[in-house]
């Protein structure tokens, strides 16, 4: 006996934990590149790197009063990614290198704002995937702007089927239920890291172990980490650097809510398991939220998945001499329709 079912589709994933570079413009894509081709010579497959990673999390945010964070702010804009450029065609180079699917976080530069934007590069170096954090979080909310529903939704990669969503998304049951319902076999999860202290990890592990058993899918999570030189640096009143201390919880977890390897909650390092997606079939066999355990005629999602850029032009040929970011993302819908039951989408237009 055999068939498609039995296969088992063993994928190597990786989860990043390391310092930004916050002294020296181009230093954390140098980080980057260099963790990625150290992951590459040990097989990884698919790798996720913290929330907006490049070119660093604005922890001064969370530290200045909004009347002393301008001259940062205007920094962050100076090292921000312009979405495609000279630091994604860098990530797309690395990725075809390695033949690896890599979940980038960053912050976007677009016009005269910022977004938290997570980049999926598929392993030939296509951007399989752009999406905008859809509601920034306390503090955030004076760098960044929103993001809209365009992007709330799985790609097929090279290993799989990959969502993602960034940090206190987690929070926002029907943001991960647009994932679920558009078959996400690999959740990339992505947090700030040394914030908020222990209560900080503890709440990321109860929202990634539950995502993991909920969705039926792994969950590779990455925070990030500051060393005592760098929180120094952000607060230099130590009573502030508690603030931006602890809640690291980098991990990998099974479509059973399990860890696959132990996380790591301290210091840098590179967490690599071996997952086998066959394990989503096992989990979704006893549980599918959005097939065989769900009452779509009692509850359903309904989610508005056109993009929202801010002219509406009625001559599409106008588009022709600037085609906007939101655009090319609408392009890569896949056509998976037939997994998105569980969602009432608006029609396009």
């Amino acid at each position: 006996m055999g068939g498609a079912m039995d296969e088992r589709r063993m994928v190597r994933v990786a989860a990043a934990q390391i310092a930004p570079v916050l002294d020296r413009a181009g230093g954390t894509l140098e980080r980057v590149l260099n963790v990625i081709g150290e992951a590459g010579e040990k097989g990884v497959g698919l790798m996720v790197f913290p929330e907006t990673f490049l070119p660093y999390y604005p922890y001064f945010s969370f530290i200045d009063p909004p009347y002393r964070m301008g001259a940062k702010h205007l920094a962050l804009y100076d090292e921000a990614v312009v979405v495609p450029g000279p630091i994604t065609q860098a990530l797309a180079a690395a990725a075809r290198t390695h033949a690896m699917v890599l979940v980038v976080g960053v912050n976007e530069r677009d016009g005269g704002t910022l977004y938290n934007t997570q980049l999926i590069f598929d392993r030939d170096g296509t951007l399989a995937l752009k999406r905008r954090k859809i509601t920034p979080t306390y503090h955030e909310r004076m760098v960044w702007g929103q993001g809209d529903g365009s992007g709330l939704r799985a790609v097929d990669t090279a290993v799989g089927r990959v969502g993602a969503l960034a940090c206190w998304e987690h929070y926002n049951p029907l943001a991960r239920y647009a994932l679920m319902a558009d078959g996400e076999e690999i959740h990339a999860s992505q947090f700030p890291g040394s914030m908020v202290g222990d209560i900080f990890s503890d709440q990321i592990e109860a929202a990634i172990r539950h995502h993991a058993a909920e969705g039926a899918c792994f969950v590779v999570n990455a925070t990030g980490w500051l060393s005592d030189e760098q929180r120094a640096a952000i607060a230099p009143d130590e009573a502030h650097r508690r603030a931006i201390s602890g809640g690291c919880y980098t991990a990998i977890i099974s479509p059973e809510g399990q860890h696959v390897v132990p996380p790591l909650t301290t210091g840098e390092g590179l967490l690599i398991a071996d997952c086998d997606l066959a394990l989503v079939t096992k989990r979704k066999r006893m549980m599918d939220s959005v097939g065989h355990y769900a009452r779509p005629e009692l509850l359903s999602l309904h989610l508005d998945d056109r993009p929202k850029p801010a002219i509406q032009r009625a001559c599409p040929a106008a588009l022709h001499e600037r085609e906007t970011p939101h655009a090319i993302d609408a392009q890569h819908h896949d056509g998976h329709d037939d997994r998105r039951a569980a969602i009432a989408r608006d029609p396009a237009g």
